[in-house]
C-alpha cells in the first residue's frame, strides 16, 4: 500500500487529511507543535505539554465516520465566561493523555483509538516549540516571537525560525518520513504551519534524504501572515528553507487565482516541480475535499508511488 506523510497544522492540514483519508493509502500526519494562541496557548502557559489544538484538528479530520459523535464531542468548544470558556473538549482530553503518558506519541495514539482515526497522527517534535520571525518595518526589521503573533502581525515576513533552533525531531516521525512513498506539504498558514517542518534540522534532513516524491498544495487565498505574497512568492519562500529537498508537483487549487500562470510555473520549476492547476475551491478559502482527493489520487496512481 502506498504510504503518504502529510505535513502541516490547523485548518490547512485538516483539509489535506480529509482529502487523503478518502484514498486507499497508509496515511500519517506530522503536526506542528508551536501553536500558542487561544486554548492551546492558555494550556501551554500552565502545563508543560504539547499544544493540543492542531493535534486535535488532525485527529478529528481523520476520525472514522462511524465515530462522528465522538469527533463532534472533541470539537465542542465551551462557551460562557469561566475557566472553561474557549476550550474544546478534545484539547482537555489530549492534555490529560499527554500528562498521563511519558511518550506523547502514545498519548496521541490513545486519542486516535477513541476516534477510530484512519491515519497515524505524530508531532514534529516531542517538545513544544516557538516560532520567531523578522518582519520588514520601514527601513528596519522587527522581531516577534510566537505563532499567534506572527500569524496576525502587520508587515512582510523576511525570515522565520524555530525556538529552540536545534530541537530534536520526534523519532517516530523521522521513521515515517524515511519510509514514505509521498510527502505532502500544505495547504495551510505558510510561515507558521507549512514551513516550520523545514526549520527543524533533523526533520528537514530526513525529508531531503527520503526517496519519497513530494507534493505542495497552495492556499486558495492570502492570509494575514502572507498578505501581499503572490503564489509564486509562496514557492520562493518555501524553497528558501528547503535546502536539499526536491519537490515534484505543485497543486494550485483554484484556476481563478492564477493571475500570473507563467510566474507561478517558473517558481514551480525552480523547485524542479510540475505545476498542476485545477479548480478545487469549495469557497474562496476552503478546498473542496472530494476534488482535492481526486487530484492527489491521480498523482499517486499516475506517478506510481516511490
Amino acid at each position: 500500500m502506498t504510504s503518504v506523510v502529510a505535513f502541516g497544522g490547523g485548518r490547512g492540514l485538516s483539509a489535506s487529511l480529509r482529502a487523503l483519508s478518502r484514498l486507499d493509502i497508509d496515511l500519517t500526519a506530522v503536526v506542528t507543535v508551536a501553536d500558542d494562541g487561544g486554548s492551546s496557548g492558555a494550556i501551554r502557559k500552565s502545563r508543560p505539554v504539547l499544544p493540543p489544538g492542531d493535534l486535535r484538528k488532525a485527529l478529528v479530520a481523520t476520525a472514522d465516520p462511524t465515530r462522528a459523535d465522538a469527533a463532534n464531542l472533541f470539537s465542542h468548544r465551551f462557551g460562557g465566561d469561566d475557566f472553561l470558556t474557549g476550550h474544546p473538549v478534545g484539547n482537555l482530553v489530549l492534555t490529560s493523555l499527554l500528562e498521563r503518558r511519558a511518550n506523547p506519541v502514545a498519548a496521541i495514539a490513545e486519542a486516535a483509538d477513541l476516534l477510530g482515526c484512519r491515519a497515524r497522527i505524530l508531532p514534529m517534535s516531542c517538545e513544544p516549540l516557538d516560532i520567531e520571525a523578522d518582519l520588514a518595518e520601514g527601513r528596519g526589521v522587527r522581531t516577534i516571537v510566537g505563532q499567534h503573533e506572527v500569524a496576525v502581525a502587520d508587515g512582510a515576513v523576511t525570515d522565520v525560525r524555530l525556538v529552540p533552533a536545534d530541537a530534536p525531531a520526534c523519532p517516530e516521525t523521522l521513521e515515517a518520513v524515511a519510509a514514505a512513498d509521498w510527502h505532502v506539504f500544505g495547504p495551510g498558514s505558510w510561515y507558521t504551519s507549512v514551513i516550520p517542518h523545514l526549520l527543524l534540522p533533523e526533520l528537514r534532513e530526513a525529508v531531503a534524504a527520503a526517496s519519497a516524491k513530494r507534493i505542495v498544495v497552495l492556499n486558495l487565498s492570502e492570509e494575514k501572515e502572507t498578505d501581499g505574497l503572490t503564489l509564486a512568492g509562496h514557492l520562493d519562500a518555501l524553497g528558501r528553507y528547503a535546502e536539499g529537498v526536491r519537490f515534484h508537483y505543485v497543486i494550485s487549487g483554484d484556476t481563478r487565482t492564477l493571475d500570473d500562470p507563467e510566474s507561478l510555473n517558473t517558481a514551480a520549476q525552480s523547485l524542479r516541480a510540475e505545476l498542476v492547476a485545477a479548480d478545487l475551491a469549495a469557497d474562496v478559502v476552503t478546498h473542496d475535499v472530494a476534488a482535492l482527493a481526486a487530484v492527489m489520487g491521480n498523482l499517486l496512481v499516475e506517478d506510481g508511488g516511490s
